[in-house]
C-alpha cells in the first residue's frame, strides 16, 4: 500500500469507508464485553492469549479497543482481540500509520499479523 501524502488518511480500497468512531475513551470502555468478566483472564501468557481473544469476537467496541491499544502501544494483555505479539507485529510492519483509531474507523485492514 502506498504511503499517503500529509493530511490524507489510509483507506482500504476493497472496503467502503465506515462512519468514524464516535466513542470517547470513557464511553467505549463501558460498552466492552469483557467489562463484566475477570480482568485477569485477558492478561495471560503465551498460547493462552489466543483463547482469551475469543472474548473479543462479538464485542461491540472491538475496533475502538484495538485502536486504543495500538495508538497507546499497550504492551501487555489481550486488547481488541489482538495478542501482545500481534500488536507488536502490526506496529513494526505499519510504522506509517500514525492514528490507528482513524485508520481502523475508516475501514483500514490489519496487515502484518
Amino acid at each position: 500500500m502506498a504511503t499517503p501524502l500529509a493530511g490524507e488518511s489510509f483507506r482500504s480500497p476493497s472496503k467502503p469507508p465506515q462512519q468514524p468512531v464516535s466513542y470517547e475513551r470513557g464511553e467505549w470502555i463501558t460498552q466492552a464485553k469483557c467489562r463484566a468478566g475477570d480482568p485477569d483472564a485477558l492478561f495471560v501468557r503465551g498460547a493462552e492469549q489466543r483463547k482469551a481473544a475469543v472474548i473479543c469476537r462479538h464485542c461491540p467496541v472491538v475496533t475502538e479497543c484495538r485502536a486504543d491499544a495500538l495508538d497507546n502501544k499497550v504492551e501487555f494483555g489481550v486488547w481488541g482481540g489482538l495478542t501482545e505479539r500481534q500488536r507488536r507485529a502490526l506496529l513494526r510492519k505499519n510504522p506509517h500509520i500514525t492514528s490507528w483509531a482513524e485508520y481502523l474507523s475508516s475501514g483500514g485492514e490489519l496487515h502484518g499479523i
